[in-house]
């Protein structure tokens, strides 16, 4: 199921209404946020609709086939540590841990919370610095790009050609770390569907498999776009195909050659979709 995960839905645990309602959206995985969507004065609050709300909402997801998250506050807030305590006695699939910078608070988590998956949210310089270290840390499955803290920290307001180093960064370290692929940054244009296509297009070119998202409208053009198309399949199937009368030598395939590296694509491509 995990290489079919591309649309992950951020919900308000301050919104327990939409907590359902984020389920039918269809999207891959449910973030209910106790970090940026609530304001400090609703901490104590949030977390109250979270342990109140978790049993339910996690058998939903289940019956769904989906995963549900809990997006803590950072390590350096007052709240981080009511959060992981809260999360230790909740049934979820895993944390969405924001602004990560140390493996060994990495590990201090991850036995905190046994049994749960850690996403990591890369948003600062600090922890683009140390990405090496971090995206190898206990109980980490993968790694979300955070651009909007991110260009904040780099005191920028362009989130394409200036964030391509770290795209590919944090591509090349999921896979040396044998992690899924990566997971795109939020669109904040939530009103521009073109923008959104836009963006994951651009996600695809540098290998993610998947996008956060903030509004429920973004799932379906998410899950549409990151499943690989018909055309791709028959691609894929045309390759396979050929290769398997070529006795190991190298074939062409609607005008481009194909050699082992193109061939295991075209087989990761089927493998995916099945």
């Amino acid at each position: 199921m995990s290489t079919r995960m591309h649309s992950f839905l951020y919900v308000p645990a301050t919104r327990p209404d939409r907590f359902s309602k984020a389920v039918d959206t269809g999207a891959h995985a449910v973030i209910v946020d106790l970090e940026d969507a609530v304001n400090a004065d609703d901490k104590d609050r949030a977390r109250a609709h979270l342990a109140a709300q978790a049993a339910a909402l996690k058998a939903a997801c289940d019956a769904r086939g989906m995963q549900l998250l809990v997006r803590i506050n950072a390590r350096a807030t007052p709240w981080h540590g009511e959060d992981v305590r809260l999360c230790a006695t909740l049934g979820l699939h895993g944390i969405v841990v924001p602004k990560p910078d140390c493996v060994q608070a990495l590990g201090t988590l991850a036995d905190a919370l046994p049994g749960k998956d850690l996403y990591l949210l890369v948003e600062t310089l600090r922890g683009f610095s140390r990405i090496d270290a971090i995206a190898a840390a206990p109980a980490v499955r993968r790694m979300m790009f955070g651009t909007v803290d991110l260009m904040l920290d780099m005191g920028i307001t362009d989130a394409d050609v200036p964030l391509h180093h770290f795209r590919s960064l944090i591509l090349m370290h999921s896979r040396l770390a044998g992690l899924e692929p990566p997971v795109d940054g939020v669109c904040t244009a939530l009103d521009d569907g073109e923008a959104l296509q836009g963006e994951i297009r651009r996600a695809q070119r540098f290998g993610f498999g998947a996008k956060l998202c903030v509004h429920p409208s973004q799932v379906g053009p998410i899950n549409a776009l990151f499943a690989p198309s018909a055309e791709d399949l028959a691609w894929a199937r045309r390759v396979v195909e050929g290769a398997a009368h070529a006795g190991g030598a190298a074939i062409k395939v609607d005008g481009q050659l194909v050699d082992a590296p193109v061939l295991e694509q075209a087989r990761q491509l089927l493998a995916r979709a099945r």
